[in-house]
């Protein structure tokens, strides 16, 4: 008996070890577009991206056919999502790093943007997941969108603490 337990212990850790090794990049490249943090210094990423997978871990035996690769996936979104949702008292636009184009975005349509975008999941996997309407989730989608291919004009630098209108 403890001989087959040990067993299956190993070939649940070789399993893992290949899943991680096969999807943790592109978990870790989400994770940063989500914290719109630079690819090089991105340590909220890599934490999301540590919970994901001792997550996904720590519910592998009960997995029974699920991709591991979506519920890393959501559960990272999730975290992200709380994390946001404490961090900003709900989704209002904050610019954590200014270096990177989605900073110009809420957390929540970084959210939708990624999902929708970059990881390929369905208007309606994505309501789902974030308990909205699927048409508040277009309705995101294409405004986060829009804002990335128009992004707001800046204003003109303060001078003495007064605006100074653009000439």
């Amino acid at each position: 008996m403890r001989k087959r337990q040990v067993l299956q212990g190993a070939r649940r850790a070789r399993e893992f070890e290949a899943f991680v090794a096969g999807a943790a990049g592109r978990l870790l490249h989400a994770a940063t577009l989500l914290t719109a943090e630079a690819p090089g210094d991105n340590p909220r990423a890599r934490r999301l991206l540590t919970l994901a997978l001792a997550h996904t871990y720590a519910c592998w035996d009960r997995l029974r056919g699920e991709d591991p690769y979506d519920r890393a996936r959501q559960y990272l979104a999730c975290r992200f999502a709380r994390g946001a949702w404490h961090q900003y008292g709900g989704f209002g636009r904050a610019l954590p790093h200014p270096g990177s184009p989605l900073a110009l975005l809420a957390p929540q349509e970084r959210l939708i943007l990624v999902l929708r975008l970059y990881e390929g999941v369905g208007e309606e996997q994505t309501a789902a997941l974030l308990g909205l309407p699927t048409e508040r989730v277009r309705a995101i989608c294409d405004r986060a969108t829009a804002t990335l291919l128009h992004p707001p004009r800046n204003t003109a630098p303060a001078v003495g603490g007064a605006k100074v209108a653009p000439s």
